[in-house]
């Protein structure tokens, strides 16, 4: 079957951007998660129809931009409605960091028409391995920007998702991109169809007995957990007189709360932690005491030496322990390169620039009888960071402010994210926002139980704490690194036997 694609380079071109489009809804908030794979199987087609790298690499960015100018839209809403950039210089940054982002499936294309062999070789073990590094790349590169890698789109429906707990995000989109190459080949290569269906319902199959392991054991008792989400807009978050309103609100929604472990979300306070008047943090105190457990809060903190940190601070029972944030956002938290960049300071109005950051060695604060492994803000969307606390940690807890992105598909995307990290760790995850999504999820990526979007109140559940370690904890992406590299490996002796077998 030979599909009807058009024959120019700029019919192509269009045809991958709205490929690109049309992965969105492959993610959160549709869940749509068969649609990633299929138009990556497309994309194969059209790149199987070029011969030249250069139109390789033009269609890969075609989709690159379709898919990342319309899944991270958002960043235009933090850039202007938020940041106070004028519209037109918005539109051009957000436009520009689509455009970087494209960068990255369209080196898939050029590489892929840069390496000869047959399309088997190509599709079921070449491709996966280049969209796997190149993503993986993207998640580091530059501090990393991993959001949307296809991988995400599987969690929690799919039986792909079954791959988390042994290979992480990164070998959920091995198997996504596998499972593209045998898509196309059933399209492109009528012989080999029977053969490419059989294999993908294994890999599928597989995926689904995998999900139906208990990878991680309950550890001790139950205990409830108040995640508070106070709803404070962002527009009025950092003024002076809304202040008094974001202490009151918060105030009360900690005396409602009834949980051993009492959540508030990142920066919940607009002031440093030494500015906080004393008689709030004695209440909060007292009141986890009386429920016999803690209660966490962020909070920015300004140290003696002039260092400012996004942190998290534990009050109640336990001695007060602190998380400082390790992962900062770039142009958010710091400004990089600032001789080059510095400018961005006068256009970008957001307070507490230039934070330094934490160790990267932190331990799990040990509170309301728990280890918990925190992470502020994106610090969740890198899944190696998250593990580093494992297995002594016995929760994750997220801490985040997704006021930034608005009426967006953002914070859904943000709850995706952290789905797939409880996931991979076999643990609960709890989400305490300002506006949302506040949520509980369960060790199988589950969403339990969440609060509507831009309101004030506090989510209330009974979770457990849980013992033992995923395949992915133990050995983190090393395994999937591997099996790329094993991937290219097989191709390239592959390649070799027929080259010499030719002469």
């Amino acid at each position: 079957m030979k599909l009807p694609l058009p024959q120019s380079l700029a019919g192509k071109a269009f045809v991958a951007f709205v490929l690109g489009a049309a992965s969105v809804p492959g993610f959160a908030p549709f869940y749509f998660f068969p649609l990633p794979i299929v138009t990556l199987a497309l994309l194969l087609c059209l790149w199987n129809q070029l011969e030249r790298r250069l139109a390789a690499f033009l269609v890969g960015f075609a989709f690159g931009l379709g898919l990342f100018g319309f899944g991270t839209s958002w960043v235009y809403v933090s850039l202007h409605d938020f940041g106070a950039m004028p519209v037109l210089l918005a539109g051009v940054a957000t436009l520009l960091f689509c455009a970087i982002l494209a960068l990255y499936p369209a080196f898939a294309g050029l590489f892929l028409a840069t390496i000869k062999t047959s399309p088997l070789p190509k599709q079921l073990l070449v491709f996966p391995a280049l969209w796997v590094l190149l993503e993986w790349i993207r998640s580091w590169l530059f501090t990393g920007f991993p959001w949307l890698a296809v991988g995400y789109s599987q969690v929690p429906l799919s039986p792909l998702a079954g791959y988390a707990p042994l290979l992480g995000v990164f070998g959920v989109s091995f198997f996504c991109a596998l499972s593209a190459g045998l898509l196309s080949l059933m399209i492109g290569m009528h012989a080999l169809r029977k053969r490419c269906v059989l294999l993908l319902v294994a890999l599928w199959l597989a995926g689904f007995g995998l999900k139906q392991i208990e990878w991680t054991q309950p550890s001790g008792s139950a205990l409830e957990v108040s995640l508070l989400q106070g709803n404070i807009p962002q527009e009025i978050k950092w003024r002076e007189d809304q202040l008094v309103n974001t202490l009151e609100t918060y105030r009360r929604l900690v005396d409602e709360s009834t949980g051993q472990l009492i959540i508030l979300p990142e920066t919940a306070f607009p002031l440093f932690y030494h500015h906080v008047p004393t008689i709030y943090l004695e209440k909060f105190t007292a009141h986890a005491k009386k429920n016999g457990g803690d209660l966490l809060i962020g909070l920015p903190e300004r140290t003696d030496n002039n260092h400012y940190y996004n942190s998290v601070l534990s009050f109640g029972s336990s001695p007060t322990q602190i998380y400082r944030k390790s992962h900062l956002v770039p142009f958010g938290e710091f400004i990089p390169l600032r001789p080059v960049f510095g400018w961005l300071l006068d256009v970008l109005q957001i307070p507490l620039l230039d934070f330094s950051r934490g160790s990267p060695e932190q331990q799990p604060l040990k509170v309301a009888g728990q280890q918990v492994a925190v992470n502020i803000c994106y610090e969740d969307a890198f899944g190696e960071e998250v593990i580093s606390q494992l297995p002594q940690a016995t929760l994750l807890a997220n801490f985040s402010n997704d006021a930034w992105f608005g009426k967006s598909m953002a914070p859904m995307q943000h709850l995706q994210i952290s789905q797939m990290r409880a996931l991979e760790t076999g643990r609960y995850m709890l989400r305490a926002t300002n506006t949302g999504v506040t949520a509980v999820i369960n060790p199988r990526g589950e969403v339990l139980s969440q609060l509507p979007l831009f309101t004030t109140a506090t989510l209330r559940h009974e979770v457990r704490g849980y013992a033992g370690a995923t395949p992915y904890v133990l050995w983190g992406n090393y395994a999937v690194l591997l099996l790329c590299t094993l991937a290219i490996t097989a191709n390239f002796m592959r390649s070799r036997r027929l080259l010499s077998q030719a002469r």
